[in-house]
């Protein structure tokens, strides 16, 4: 019975040689993970990972937040059963037991060395600090948190947030550098009361003055107001003509509100002014509706397909390089990184568990171009994010 063990062991491992690329539908992909792995029932056959891991994803369900949830999803496909999903309810902000539950359920999982939380909404810290009690050696990856950005440095091992401020002079600049020579900020007082919009403003009027740009702001009706969101989009597409009448084709525009995106983009590009970014940056934010784009559903999470659509139809409106955005959404972002730093670290590729010049290189590779990551106060995991711009017509 041994010897027929022995030979059986031999056997097998010496088909897993020969079998490469034989083309069975049991055969192994390239170990260096080269072919993509195209179903996710062949995970098993196709795992790309070293080492006896699982990564968890917590995101917001699809109507919360559907760009996250595509993204674990993607992530999913990629490598498989060695990634675990889970989100957290619509309710967030009443039902954060549930959110700890959720979590927990991943934790109780020995293999899940790694749990990725993005949003990490209201009750992420509690949740963490309830999986440390029973795990404490679990790596938490934590994007776009939504707690006091003290107490989530605390919990995550690596915290990940936009460089808002930041923006305030990156806009500028970027909108100099594709020819504005007048930046035109829309919004209105509800949002200049809240502190870092204010304070993002000034920091953009001073780097466009400092450039030798004209900034003009301009109040738009409060979507919230009486009039509501078709009473500020009404604003917006009379009035952004006028602008670029005033001012000349070489005016760039920005605005703070969501709602104003679809008609800003539009005009725009109808009146043959310059875009240099929406309000919260992603191909996915208002530009497939206001370039009259209909993406079909097995293609709505693919976003190389998203970007190419756009780019044609901007060139095809006379607009090529005149609009831009970044290149990956933020949070689709937060969770392909957070997933790939967090690889990196459990196969021992990082220099522990805060590598800064490791999760750059990822999150670069990830955009294919440039980003910028800068400290939070005092932290040394907390860390502000800003992308590089692509530009529809020049980049693509």
């Amino acid at each position: 019975m041994k010897k027929f063990l022995v030979l059986a062991l031999i056997f097998a491992m010496l088909f897993s040689f020969v079998g490469c690329g034989s083309g069975d539908d049991d055969a192994s992909d390239d170990p260096n993970g080269d072919e993509a792995v195209a179903d996710v029932d062949d995970a098993d056959e196709e795992d790309p990972l070293a080492g006896d891991f699982k990564i968890g994803i917590m995101t917001g369900t699809v109507s919360q937040g559907e760009e996250e949830f595509r993204m674990a999803e993607q992530m999913a496909a990629k490598y498989g059963d060695r990634i675990v999903t889970a989100t957290y309810p619509d309710r967030f902000m009443q039902e954060q037991e549930t959110t700890i539950t959720n979590m927990m359920a991943m934790a109780d999982d020995p293999d899940v060395k790694a749990i990725v939380m993005v949003q990490a909404v209201p009750g992420a810290a509690a949740a963490v600090d309830r999986v440390r009690e029973v795990r404490p050696d679990m790596l938490f990856i934590l994007g776009s948190p939504q707690e006091d950005q003290d107490v989530i440095s605390t919990r995550g091992d690596i915290v990940l947030n936009t460089d808002d401020l930041g923006r305030g002079e990156q806009i500028a600049q970027h909108a100099h550098s594709m020819g504005a020579e007048v930046l035109v900020h829309y919004s209105f007082p509800r949002h200049m009361s809240i502190e870092f919009l204010a304070v993002r403003r000034d920091r953009m009027k001073a780097e466009a003055e400092r450039l030798g740009m004209l900034f003009v702001e301009e109040d738009a009706p409060d979507p919230t107001g009486d009039a509501g969101v078709p009473g500020t989009q009404q604003f917006i597409t009379e009035d952004v003509p006028r602008k670029i009448a005033e001012y000349g084709t070489e005016t760039a525009v920005f605005a703070t509100n969501c709602s104003m995106m679809e008609p800003l983009i539009r005009q725009t590009i109808n009146n043959g002014g310059i875009f240099p970014v929406q309000c919260c940056p992603s191909p996915y934010h208002a530009m497939p509706a206001a370039l009259g784009l209909s993406v079909p559903a097995d293609k709505q999470g693919d976003l190389a397909y998203i970007i190419s659509e756009i780019d044609k139809k901007v060139v095809e409106m006379g607009a090529a390089g005149r609009v831009a955005t970044w290149p990956v959404p933020v949070n689709m972002m937060f969770i392909e990184a957070g997933v790939e730093y967090a690889i990196a670290y459990l196969e021992g590729e990082t220099d522990g568990r805060v590598d800064a010049p490791k999760l750059q290189a990822i999150m670069e590779e990830i955009a294919q171009s440039s980003v910028e990551l800068s400290l939070y106060g005092d932290t040394d995991n907390y860390f502000l994010y800003l992308s590089d711009h692509i530009i529809f017509g020049e980049d693509i």
